[in-house]
C-alpha cells in the first residue's frame, strides 16, 4: 500500500536582524513601529516572500517594545519558518 502521508515543505533559518538604522532613521516616537517594519522587510527579502505574509510572534513584538517606543534593541536573533503555503513565521530565539 502506498504511503499516504503528506510531506510539507518547510524552510527554517536563523537570522540576526540589525535594527541600528531604525534608531536613527525615524523620529523618536516611531522607532518601535519602524523596527517591526524593518523585521518584516528583512524576512520577506531573505526568504523571497511578501511583506503581507510575514507573521511576527508576540514575544518578538514585546521584546522590541520592552523599553518603550523610543529605546529599541540594536539587533534581534530570530528563527524564521516559511511554510508551503507562503506564510512566514518569525519567532524570537531563546537565549541559551
Amino acid at each position: 500500500m502506498a504511503d499516504t502521508t503528506t510531506h510539507t515543505e518547510e524552510l527554517e533559518r536563523e537570522y540576526v536582524i540589525p535594527l541600528r538604522r531604525s534608531q536613527f532613521a525615524p523620529s523618536r516616537r516611531r522607532r518601535a513601529g519602524h523596527a517591526l517594519d524593518t523585521v518584516r522587510r528583512f524576512v520577506a527579502r531573505h526568504l523571497k516572500g511578501r511583506v503581507e505574509d510575514v507573521w511576527i510572534d508576540p514575544r518578538l513584538n514585546e521584546t522590541i517594545w520592552e523599553h518603550g517606543i523610543q529605546h529599541i534593541p540594536s539587533q534581534v536573533r530570530v528563527k524564521v519558518i516559511r511554510f508551503e503555503d507562503g506564510l512566514i513565521e518569525v519567532d524570537l530565539m531563546d537565549r541559551a
